[in-house]
Protein backbone atom coordinates (compact mmCIF):
# COMPACT_ATOMS: atom_id res chain seq x y z
CA UNK A 1 0.00 0.00 0.00
CA UNK A 2 1.07 3.48 -0.54
CA UNK A 3 2.77 5.15 2.23
CA UNK A 4 1.37 7.77 4.63
CA UNK A 5 2.29 11.25 3.83
CA UNK A 6 3.34 12.45 7.39
CA UNK A 7 3.36 16.42 8.43
CA UNK A 8 4.84 17.57 11.47
CA UNK A 9 3.51 20.58 13.68
CA UNK A 10 7.09 21.89 14.90
CA UNK A 11 10.32 20.43 14.27
CA UNK A 12 11.52 21.23 18.46
CA UNK A 13 12.30 18.02 20.51
CA UNK A 14 9.47 16.26 20.05
CA UNK A 15 9.44 16.53 16.36
CA UNK A 16 13.24 16.15 16.44
CA UNK A 17 13.72 13.15 18.44
CA UNK A 18 10.34 11.23 19.18
CA UNK A 19 8.55 11.68 15.91
CA UNK A 20 10.75 12.52 12.91
CA UNK A 21 13.13 9.37 13.48
CA UNK A 22 10.42 6.56 13.74
CA UNK A 23 8.75 8.10 11.09
CA UNK A 24 11.70 8.74 8.10
CA UNK A 25 12.79 4.41 9.07
CA UNK A 26 8.97 3.52 8.17
CA UNK A 27 8.55 2.33 5.10
CA UNK A 28 5.06 2.80 5.59
CA UNK A 29 5.06 6.35 6.12
CA UNK A 30 6.63 9.34 4.53
CA UNK A 31 7.91 12.00 6.40
CA UNK A 32 6.33 14.64 4.05
CA UNK A 33 6.00 18.13 5.76
CA UNK A 34 7.17 20.18 8.54
CA UNK A 35 5.78 23.23 10.10
CA UNK A 36 8.51 25.68 10.65
CA UNK A 37 7.52 29.80 11.25
CA UNK A 38 11.04 30.94 9.93
CA UNK A 39 13.75 28.18 10.56
CA UNK A 40 14.97 25.42 7.92
CA UNK A 41 16.12 22.88 10.53
CA UNK A 42 14.42 19.92 9.47
CA UNK A 43 15.87 20.06 5.96
CA UNK A 44 19.16 19.64 7.45
CA UNK A 45 18.51 16.22 8.58
CA UNK A 46 15.49 15.29 6.30
CA UNK A 47 16.42 17.56 2.83
CA UNK A 48 13.62 16.43 0.81
CA UNK A 49 10.73 17.47 3.63
CA UNK A 50 8.33 19.92 2.72
CA UNK A 51 8.47 23.26 4.49
CA UNK A 52 5.11 25.18 5.50
CA UNK A 53 5.30 28.81 7.45
CA UNK A 54 1.88 28.74 8.40
CA UNK A 55 -0.86 25.69 9.70
CA UNK A 56 -3.26 27.25 6.90
CA UNK A 57 -0.84 26.63 4.06
CA UNK A 58 0.01 22.98 5.82
CA UNK A 59 -3.15 21.83 6.43
CA UNK A 60 -4.71 22.97 2.44
CA UNK A 61 -2.22 20.14 1.56
CA UNK A 62 -3.83 17.64 -0.45
CA UNK A 63 -1.05 15.04 -0.15
CA UNK A 64 -0.68 14.97 3.16
CA UNK A 65 -2.88 12.53 5.20
CA UNK A 66 -2.17 12.48 8.93
CA UNK A 67 -0.82 15.24 10.95
CA UNK A 68 1.40 15.26 14.17
CA UNK A 69 0.16 17.74 16.70
CA UNK A 70 3.23 18.22 18.64
CA UNK A 71 2.98 22.12 19.85
CA UNK A 72 2.82 23.40 23.08
CA UNK A 73 -0.22 22.10 25.41
CA UNK A 74 -2.50 24.42 25.19
CA UNK A 75 -2.82 25.21 21.25
CA UNK A 76 -3.47 20.98 21.09
CA UNK A 77 -7.08 21.98 20.85
CA UNK A 78 -6.86 24.47 17.97
CA UNK A 79 -4.33 22.42 16.24
CA UNK A 80 -6.13 19.11 16.05
CA UNK A 81 -9.49 20.91 15.75
CA UNK A 82 -8.49 22.57 12.43
CA UNK A 83 -6.32 19.54 11.48
CA UNK A 84 -9.99 17.20 11.61
CA UNK A 85 -11.72 19.40 9.88
CA UNK A 86 -9.29 19.75 6.68
CA UNK A 87 -9.88 16.26 6.39
CA UNK A 88 -6.68 14.77 8.16
CA UNK A 89 -6.05 12.05 10.48
CA UNK A 90 -4.08 13.23 13.53
CA UNK A 91 -1.45 12.16 16.05
CA UNK A 92 -2.08 14.93 18.97
CA UNK A 93 1.27 14.93 21.71
CA UNK A 94 0.32 14.03 25.34
CA UNK A 95 -1.85 15.58 27.36
CA UNK A 96 -4.51 14.92 24.75
CA UNK A 97 -5.82 18.57 25.74
CA UNK A 98 -6.06 20.96 28.43
CA UNK A 99 -10.09 20.20 29.39
CA UNK A 100 -12.46 17.82 29.28
CA UNK A 101 -14.50 19.82 27.28
CA UNK A 102 -12.04 20.37 24.65
CA UNK A 103 -11.55 16.63 24.25
CA UNK A 104 -15.12 15.52 24.12
CA UNK A 105 -15.58 17.97 21.31
CA UNK A 106 -12.55 16.86 19.54
CA UNK A 107 -14.17 13.40 19.49
CA UNK A 108 -17.12 14.08 18.51
CA UNK A 109 -15.23 15.83 15.37
CA UNK A 110 -13.55 12.91 14.79
CA UNK A 111 -16.22 10.84 14.84
CA UNK A 112 -18.60 13.73 12.60
CA UNK A 113 -15.09 13.50 9.96
CA UNK A 114 -14.61 9.89 9.98
CA UNK A 115 -10.92 10.18 10.58
CA UNK A 116 -8.44 8.70 13.10
CA UNK A 117 -7.45 10.30 16.54
CA UNK A 118 -4.56 9.05 18.72
CA UNK A 119 -2.93 10.32 21.86
CA UNK A 120 0.96 10.15 21.59
CA UNK A 121 1.43 8.21 24.83
CA UNK A 122 5.22 6.61 23.91
CA UNK A 123 5.67 5.98 27.72
CA UNK A 124 3.71 2.76 26.86
CA UNK A 125 6.43 1.56 24.85
CA UNK A 126 9.34 2.37 26.82
CA UNK A 127 11.06 -0.89 28.10
CA UNK A 128 10.56 -0.32 32.23
CA UNK A 129 6.33 0.18 31.40
CA UNK A 130 7.08 -3.00 29.66
CA UNK A 131 8.34 -5.20 32.14
CA UNK A 132 6.32 -3.89 34.68
CA UNK A 133 3.21 -5.02 33.07
CA UNK A 134 4.44 -8.44 31.86
CA UNK A 135 5.09 -8.78 35.69
CA UNK A 136 1.38 -7.96 36.03
CA UNK A 137 -0.50 -9.65 33.11
CA UNK A 138 1.91 -12.82 34.33
CA UNK A 139 -0.38 -12.55 38.29
CA UNK A 140 3.61 -13.08 39.66
CA UNK A 141 2.49 -10.84 42.33
CA UNK A 142 -0.89 -12.02 42.98
CA UNK A 143 -3.26 -9.66 43.67
CA UNK A 144 -2.13 -6.09 43.89
CA UNK A 145 -2.70 -4.18 47.26
CA UNK A 146 -0.27 -1.23 46.60
CA UNK A 147 1.82 0.55 43.26
CA UNK A 148 3.88 3.18 43.35
CA UNK A 149 5.05 4.69 40.12
CA UNK A 150 7.89 7.65 39.73
CA UNK A 151 9.34 10.10 37.29
CA UNK A 152 11.88 12.66 38.63
CA UNK A 153 13.93 14.79 37.94
CA UNK A 154 16.90 17.39 39.23
CA UNK A 155 16.74 20.59 37.97
CA UNK A 156 17.44 23.93 40.02
CA UNK A 157 16.61 26.00 36.62
CA UNK A 158 13.78 26.10 34.46
CA UNK A 159 13.52 24.76 31.18
CA UNK A 160 14.80 26.71 27.93
CA UNK A 161 11.19 26.13 26.94
CA UNK A 162 9.44 29.20 28.22
CA UNK A 163 6.20 27.84 27.14
CA UNK A 164 6.61 25.30 29.69
CA UNK A 165 7.64 27.66 32.71
CA UNK A 166 4.86 30.23 32.10
CA UNK A 167 1.68 29.92 33.97
CA UNK A 168 -1.29 29.24 31.77
CA UNK A 169 -3.93 26.37 30.55
CA UNK A 170 -1.71 22.90 30.60
CA UNK A 171 1.40 23.98 31.85
CA UNK A 172 3.04 22.19 35.13
CA UNK A 173 4.32 18.77 35.59
CA UNK A 174 1.17 17.34 36.76
CA UNK A 175 -0.53 17.85 32.86
CA UNK A 176 3.91 17.38 31.19
CA UNK A 177 5.25 14.31 33.32
CA UNK A 178 1.43 13.46 34.98
CA UNK A 179 0.29 12.53 31.82
CA UNK A 180 2.34 9.62 31.36
CA UNK A 181 2.17 8.20 34.64
CA UNK A 182 -1.71 8.82 34.53
CA UNK A 183 -2.22 6.63 31.58
CA UNK A 184 -0.16 3.85 32.84
CA UNK A 185 -1.84 3.82 35.90
CA UNK A 186 -5.21 3.63 34.01
CA UNK A 187 -4.15 1.22 31.55
CA UNK A 188 -2.78 -1.17 34.24
CA UNK A 189 -5.70 -0.49 36.85
CA UNK A 190 -8.32 1.26 35.41
CA UNK A 191 -10.48 3.91 36.27
CA UNK A 192 -10.08 4.61 40.35
CA UNK A 193 -13.07 5.58 42.34
CA UNK A 194 -11.51 8.85 44.34
CA UNK A 195 -8.10 10.82 43.92
CA UNK A 196 -6.10 12.70 46.65
CA UNK A 197 -3.54 15.13 44.94
CA UNK A 198 -0.51 17.53 46.44
CA UNK A 199 0.68 19.78 43.98
CA UNK A 200 3.27 21.98 44.48
CA UNK A 201 6.10 24.88 43.91
CA UNK A 202 8.89 23.48 45.71
CA UNK A 203 11.51 25.86 43.59
CA UNK A 204 12.47 29.33 44.47
CA UNK A 205 12.28 29.71 41.14
CA UNK A 206 9.56 27.96 39.53
CA UNK A 207 6.40 29.82 38.87
CA UNK A 208 4.21 26.46 37.63
CA UNK A 209 3.58 23.24 39.71
CA UNK A 210 7.06 20.88 40.01
CA UNK A 211 5.60 18.40 42.55
CA UNK A 212 2.62 16.46 42.81
CA UNK A 213 2.03 13.35 44.56
CA UNK A 214 -1.34 11.87 43.99
CA UNK A 215 -3.17 8.92 45.25
CA UNK A 216 -5.70 6.91 43.56
CA UNK A 217 -8.39 5.11 45.09
CA UNK A 218 -9.69 1.43 44.48
CA UNK A 219 -11.59 -0.90 45.98
CA UNK A 220 -8.58 -3.07 47.26
CA UNK A 221 -5.98 -1.03 45.92
CA UNK A 222 -3.98 1.83 46.16
CA UNK A 223 -1.93 3.86 43.74
CA UNK A 224 0.36 6.62 44.14
CA UNK A 225 2.17 8.52 41.18
CA UNK A 226 4.97 10.96 42.07
CA UNK A 227 7.17 13.36 40.42
CA UNK A 228 9.27 16.08 41.80
CA UNK A 229 12.10 18.46 39.98
CA UNK A 230 14.12 18.21 43.41
CA UNK A 231 15.60 14.84 43.18
CA UNK A 232 19.00 14.32 42.36
CA UNK A 233 19.56 10.61 43.88
CA UNK A 234 16.92 8.39 41.80
CA UNK A 235 14.18 6.55 43.62
CA UNK A 236 12.69 3.62 42.12
CA UNK A 237 10.28 4.32 38.89
CA UNK A 238 8.13 1.51 39.93
CA UNK A 239 7.24 -0.51 42.98
CA UNK A 240 4.51 -3.03 43.19
CA UNK A 241 3.26 -4.84 46.44
CA UNK A 242 0.55 -8.07 45.85
CA UNK A 243 -0.10 -10.60 47.91
CA UNK A 244 2.27 -12.78 46.79
CA UNK A 245 5.29 -10.39 46.09
CA UNK A 246 6.64 -7.41 45.01
CA UNK A 247 8.61 -6.01 42.32
CA UNK A 248 11.03 -3.29 42.06
CA UNK A 249 11.90 -1.45 38.75
CA UNK A 250 14.42 1.28 38.02
CA UNK A 251 12.93 4.52 36.04
CA UNK A 252 14.81 4.33 33.12
CA UNK A 253 14.84 6.22 29.37
CA UNK A 254 16.90 4.47 27.35
CA UNK A 255 15.24 5.28 23.75
CA UNK A 256 15.26 8.49 24.91
CA UNK A 257 18.98 8.61 26.21
CA UNK A 258 19.85 7.05 22.44
CA UNK A 259 18.10 9.31 20.44
CA UNK A 260 19.76 12.26 22.23
CA UNK A 261 22.89 10.53 21.20
CA UNK A 262 22.03 10.40 17.85
CA UNK A 263 21.32 6.40 17.34
CA UNK A 264 18.92 5.77 14.86
CA UNK A 265 15.52 3.25 15.84
CA UNK A 266 15.74 -0.22 14.03
CA UNK A 267 19.45 -0.46 14.60
CA UNK A 268 21.00 -3.63 16.69
CA UNK A 269 19.75 -3.88 20.42
CA UNK A 270 17.70 -0.86 20.50
CA UNK A 271 15.77 0.21 23.53
CA UNK A 272 17.38 -2.46 25.19
CA UNK A 273 17.98 -1.38 28.79
CA UNK A 274 22.03 -2.08 30.48
CA UNK A 275 21.38 -4.70 33.04
CA UNK A 276 22.13 -2.84 35.60
CA UNK A 277 18.78 -1.41 35.17
CA UNK A 278 17.12 -4.82 35.58
CA UNK A 279 13.82 -5.21 38.17
CA UNK A 280 13.84 -7.00 41.49
CA UNK A 281 11.11 -9.74 41.38
CA UNK A 282 10.61 -11.52 45.51
CA UNK A 283 7.62 -13.70 45.20
CA UNK A 284 6.29 -17.18 45.14
CA UNK A 285 6.44 -18.93 42.04
CA UNK A 286 5.50 -22.57 41.71
CA UNK A 287 5.21 -22.98 45.62
CA UNK A 288 9.23 -21.91 45.99
CA UNK A 289 10.15 -18.40 47.04
CA UNK A 290 12.30 -16.57 44.58
CA UNK A 291 14.24 -13.63 44.87
CA UNK A 292 15.83 -12.81 41.10
CA UNK A 293 16.26 -9.76 38.70
CA UNK A 294 14.61 -9.69 36.06
CA UNK A 295 15.76 -8.66 32.76
CA UNK A 296 13.48 -5.51 30.93
CA UNK A 297 11.12 -6.22 27.95
CA UNK A 298 12.99 -3.88 24.99
CA UNK A 299 11.61 -0.88 24.51
CA UNK A 300 10.31 0.35 20.79
CA UNK A 301 7.95 3.51 20.09
CA UNK A 302 7.91 2.80 16.56
CA UNK A 303 5.06 0.03 17.84
CA UNK A 304 3.48 3.12 18.17
CA UNK A 305 3.40 4.33 14.40
CA UNK A 306 3.35 0.48 13.18
CA UNK A 307 -0.33 0.59 15.19
CA UNK A 308 -0.98 4.01 13.58
CA UNK A 309 -0.67 2.68 10.06
CA UNK A 310 -2.76 -0.46 10.90
CA UNK A 311 -5.42 2.06 11.84
CA UNK A 312 -5.36 4.31 9.22
CA UNK A 313 -4.69 2.01 6.04
CA UNK A 314 -6.95 -1.32 7.57
CA UNK A 315 -9.41 0.48 9.66
CA UNK A 316 -7.89 -1.02 13.05
CA UNK A 317 -8.03 0.93 16.16
CA UNK A 318 -5.73 3.21 17.06
CA UNK A 319 -3.00 2.20 19.51
CA UNK A 320 -3.80 5.46 22.18
CA UNK A 321 -7.59 5.99 21.88
CA UNK A 322 -8.95 9.72 22.43
CA UNK A 323 -10.93 8.34 25.21
CA UNK A 324 -7.69 7.17 26.84
CA UNK A 325 -6.55 10.32 26.49
CA UNK A 326 -9.41 11.92 27.95
CA UNK A 327 -9.63 9.99 30.97
CA UNK A 328 -6.14 10.99 31.87
CA UNK A 329 -8.03 14.67 31.92
CA UNK A 330 -10.44 13.65 33.74
CA UNK A 331 -8.23 12.65 36.36
CA UNK A 332 -5.79 15.61 36.22
CA UNK A 333 -8.98 17.86 36.33
CA UNK A 334 -10.32 15.91 39.78
CA UNK A 335 -6.43 16.04 40.92
CA UNK A 336 -6.51 19.90 40.74
CA UNK A 337 -9.79 20.57 41.94
CA UNK A 338 -8.37 17.92 45.13
CA UNK A 339 -5.30 19.73 45.13
CA UNK A 340 -3.70 20.61 48.65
Amino acid sequence: MQPINTALCSFGMSGRVFHAPFIAINPHFNLYAVLERSKNLATEKYPDIKIYRTPEEMLDDDAIELVIVNTPNYTHYEFVKKALLAGKHVVVEKPFTVTVKEGEELIELADKQNKKLSVYQNRRYDSDYKTVKKILDEKLLGDIVEAEFHFDRYSENLSTKAHKEIPGAGTGALYDLGSHLIDQALQLFGMPDSVFADIRIIRPVSKVDDYFDLLLYYPALRVRIKSSYLVREPLPGYILHGSKGSFIKPKTNIQEIMLQAGKLPGTKDWGVEPESERGLLHTEKNGKIIREYISSEPGNYGEYYNAMYDAIRDDKAVPVSAEDGLNVIKIIEEALLKRL
